[in-house]
Formats: C-alpha cells, sequence, structure tokens
C-alpha cells in the first residue's frame, strides 16, 4: 500500500480508475479538465502492489462574497477500482487528503456526498454554518469540514466551483 502524490505518469491511470469506478467517464474527464484549468489542486493515488487502484482530488473552491481570505477545498471525485471498494482504500485516501489540505494551509473542505459516510470523518451538513452550494441537493448531502477550527464560524453564502463541475 502507498499513497502519494500524482505524477505525471499516473494521468492514464487515474482516467482508468476513475472511469471503472463510476458509471460514465465524467468523472475521469472531469479530473483532467480540473488538472489541465489551473485551479489549485490536491491529487493523490492510491497504489496497492505497484498498480494504481485509488484516486481522490481536492480542488480549490470559493464562498460567493467571502473577502476574509478563507482558503476553501471541495473533495471531488473519489474513484476505488470496482472490484477493491468498501476495503479502507477510500478511508485511507480521504484521511491522506484532509492531511494534506493541513499541510498546505486551507482552512475547510466542502463535499457533496453520502451522508452516512463522510460524517466519520468530521464532516456536518454545511447548513450548519449557513453555507450552501451552487447546486440543488439536498441538505444532508453537501458537507464541511473545519480543518481550522472556528474557521467557518460566522461564515455564510454558497460555495462555488470550478466551471468544469458543471458538465458532471
Amino acid at each position: 500500500m502507498n499513497i502519494r502524490a500524482e505524477k505525471k505518469a499516473d494521468i492514464d491511470g487515474i482516467w482508468q480508475v476513475n472511469a471503472d469506478a463510476f458509471a460514465t467517464t465524467e468523472e475521469a474527464e472531469l479530473v483532467n479538465a480540473l488538472r489541465d484549468s489551473g485551479v489549485p489542486y490536491i491529487s493523490l493515488i492510491y497504489e496497492k502492489n505497484s498498480k494504481l487502484v485509488g484516486h481522490i482530488l481536492f480542488t480549490a473552491v470559493e464562498l460567493v462574497a467571502d473577502t476574509s481570505g478563507l482558503k476553501l477545498m471541495g473533495l471531488a471525485p473519489m474513484a476505488v477500482s470496482p472490484k477493491l471498494q468498501r476495503s479502507g482504500i477510500g478511508t485511507s485516501l480521504i484521511k491522506s487528503g484532509i492531511q494534506q489540505c493541513i499541510d498546505h494551509g486551507y482552512d475547510a473542505i466542502v463535499v457533496l456526498g453520502h451522508p452516512n459516510y463522510y460524517p466519520k470523518f468530521g464532516f456536518v451538513p454545511s447548513v450548519q454554518y449557513a453555507i450552501t452550494t451552487e447546486y440543488d441537493v439536498a441538505e444532508d448531502v453537501f458537507m464541511a469540514l473545519e480543518i481550522k477550527a472556528g474557521a467557518l464560524t460566522g461564515k455564510k453564502g454558497t460555495i462555488k466551483y470550478h466551471p468544469a463541475f458543471g458538465s458532471v
């Protein structure tokens, strides 16, 4: 097992693991579009027996109208080879990704995901902070994690993702 930052040589493998993990190739294409967009990102891969079997991507997002300099990341997508799902790879990627966000000085992370999965990492519904997403989703699936204590206290508004997310 090895988790590390992506390298240029991993790009095809990252595309493949995302294509295999989702019903369409939209997420795989999204990863490539975000990487090429210039948006700040953290991209980690999980290797097992020297084979790329997992990937997670965090990209910078914006709290519209916030002028405090808040540094936010959005977690999406995360992919694990289908045969290895539910084996702890996703958990390891999320924990490593959160630590990378901390190490890079981010204040909080948001995710649009399963409300029964992400709370175990400390994510809570973002409405607890008066923060919403630009997408029309149920309140419990858009979550936030403060990685700097109090970073979201008193903040409110809408999280805006890179326009590439509009294609997924």
